[in-house]
C-alpha cells in the first residue's frame, strides 16, 4: 500500500492442545528457524520466538496488510505440519485453537524481546496458566474461562 506507514509490535502467544509438552527441548532450534521462516515469507520482521513444551511466544512488527489471525493461522500449520512429518511425538500433534495477541509500543520491545526469550527462567516460577491469565488481566481482556483454554492441571 503506498503511502501507508505503520509501526505495530504484537506478541502472539499459542499452546499445544491438551496443553501438554509435546514440544522437544532438542528441537526448539528448528522450531524457531521454522517460524522465522514463516514470519518473514509474509513479510513481517521478528523480533522474538520461543517455544516451551507446551506454548509459543513471538514478537512480530506486523504491517496492516496481512491480519494477525491470517499469520497465526499460516504459523501454526506449517509448524505443525513441520512437526507431524519430523515425527516428534507419537500420533497427531496439534496446536489449541486460539492464540492471545497483545500489542506494545515502540519502547517497550527490548524488555517484551528478553521476557520472551527469558521463558525457561520465568517458568520456574509461574505456570503458563498463570502467565496467561496475567496477560489477560493486563491487558484488560475481558473472556470466558470455558473458552480460555484446555488446561490440563498436574
Amino acid at each position: 500500500m503506498a503511502n501507508t506507514y505503520t509501526q505495530i509490535y504484537i506478541q502472539i502467544v499459542f499452546a499445544v492442545k491438551g496443553r501438554q509438552n509435546l514440544i522437544p527441548k532438542e528441537n526448539r532450534e528448528e522450531l524457531h528457524k521454522f517460524i522465522t521462516g514463516i514470519v518473514s515469507n509474509r513479510n513481517q520482521k521478528l523480533f522474538a520466538v520461543f517455544a516451551m513444551p507446551d506454548h509459543v511466544h513471538i514478537l512480530v512488527s506486523i504491517s496492516p496488510a496481512i491480519t494477525i489471525s491470517d499469520l497465526v493461522r499460516d504459523i501454526k500449520a506449517g509448524s505443525s505440519k513441520l512437526i507431524n512429518e519430523k515425527g516428534w511425538m507419537n500420533g497427531k500433534f496439534n496446536w489449541q485453537e486460539g492464540y492471545g495477541a497483545f500489542s506494545y509500543s515502540k519502547s517497550s520491545i527490548d524488555s517484551v524481546v528478553k521476557y520472551i526469550l527469558n521463558q525457561e527462567e520465568h517458568h520456574k516460577n509461574k505456570t503458563f496458566k498463570e502467565e496467561y491469565l496475567d496477560f489477560m488481566e493486563k491487558f484488560e481482556i475481558k473472556y470466558d474461562p470455558e473458552y480460555l483454554f484446555e488446561w490440563i492441571e498436574i
